[in-house]
């Protein structure tokens, strides 16, 4: 059978699932529960020294179904990070080490632009028993206006003087997590690299309005009669998430090969999680899909994520990381391949199903679609 199991940053995971910053996380009780179902890490609900200023309103979810058959497929939220009190973290961080110690707990930390207090959340986060850190430079609603998550993970040079501060101070691996919110992903991904973080993750929610309410004329989640963008999760941003990921992938692999990616968005099945890995993950979050089906759910993504490993015969995960990445190419490439194809096909020169495929096969179907 397949090894499920992967080290990212020396951190030694039984599989690469892993709880994302969320609600999924917001205590010990959850998140010890989290590692009894089998969850390869946890990173905890995003935490800041101040909790008083975090006040959340309800409702402050929105769900996007199918119209086909009811089923979510899209999720706004516009929670804020944790409201409990940072001394109440620190007793759990130690009670969730004591009953699990060989259980990977990652600490989201996130602040406003001020040097002593990132310095102060991280060593007190790792004196408390953190494995690791998540930087969300990511949160797309709620603190903007207090130049913290999104609003600091838009601008590079900021974003890279504060993991800095963190790089200067922590002595377990660090991660920063990436707002999708912008035009280049790369462009924060390699502000946090060059300036020393050891992995990243993406992507967070993208910002959204979820909908309209037709009767009321009101956006929806709707608190007083109004409402604020959210940021929007589930399977529906899966194929951003995984371009995303494919970006970020290739600056690692060309210009960081040492250093990580935790891939996120949309993840509900093993399967969801292959494409991922493929892409260059070393492992991947869950958070909206645990909101969905429960923390069981990481047992049949263990298993679909073996299948599929055993029916391509990879024996672990290394075996299969990032090999999609070489079949990406540019524009003008593909229609060189393509030309090339169509001319061998028509000269009867054996061609290979890939080629046939790009060859008049897809160029009718193309038509047709066109045609409508």
């Amino acid at each position: 059978m397949a090894d499920l199991s992967t080290t990212v940053n020396g951190l030694k995971l039984p599989n690469p699932f892993v709880i994302g910053s969320g609600p999924p996380g917001t205590n010990a009780n959850v998140i010890n529960r989290a590692f009894k179902e089998g969850w390869g890490a946890v990173i905890c609900k995003t935490i800041s020294l101040d909790a008083e200023k975090v006040v959340n309103v309800y409702p402050r979810y929105a769900k996007v179904r199918s119209r086909e058959t009811n089923e979510i497929y899209g999720w706004e939220n516009i929670e804020l990070i944790s409201d409990r009190p940072f001394e109440k973290w620190m007793d759990e961080f130690k009670q969730i080490k004591d009953e699990n110690p060989d259980g990977v707990l990652i600490a989201s930390i996130m602040e406003e632009f001020n040097k002593d207090a990132w310095i102060e959340i991280t060593e007190r986060c790792q004196d408390a028993g953190a494995d690791a850190f998540e930087l969300n430079f990511s949160c797309p609603h709620g603190l903007p206006e207090r130049k913290m998550g999104s609003a600091m993970g838009e601008n590079p040079d900021i974003l890279s003087e504060v993991t800095g501060w963190v790089m200067s101070a922590a002595k377990v691996p660090v991660w920063s997590k990436m707002t999708p919110n912008v035009t280049h992903i790369e462009d924060p991904t390699r502000a946090a690299l060059a300036a020393g973080s050891d992995g990243i993750s993406a992507i967070n929610t993208i910002r959204s309005v979820a909908a309209v309410d037709l009767e009321t004329l009101r956006p929806e989640p709707c608190i007083e009669g109004y409402t604020t963008p959210g940021g929007y999760s589930c399977q529906a941003v899966r194929p951003i998430a995984l371009r995303m990921c494919m970006e970020i992938a290739q600056v690692i692999k060309s210009e960081y090969p040492d250093r990580t990616l935790s891939g996120i968005g949309g993840i509900e099945t093993g399967n969801d999680a292959a494409q991922f890995i493929l892409l260059g993950s070393d492992c991947v979050q869950v958070c909206t899909g645990v909101m969905k089906m429960g923390y069981g759910c990481v047992k049949d993504m263990c298993a679909e994520l073996s299948a599929f490993m055993d029916k391509h015969k990879f024996e672990s995960i290394s075996d299969f990381k990032g090999h999609s990445l070489q079949f990406f190419t540019t524009h003008a490439d593909l229609v060189r391949r393509q030309a090339e194809a169509k001319a061998a096909k028509k000269s009867g020169k054996m061609v290979t199903a890939d080629e046939e495929w790009t060859g008049d096969d897809f160029v009718e179907q193309s038509d047709a679609l066109s045609r409508g």
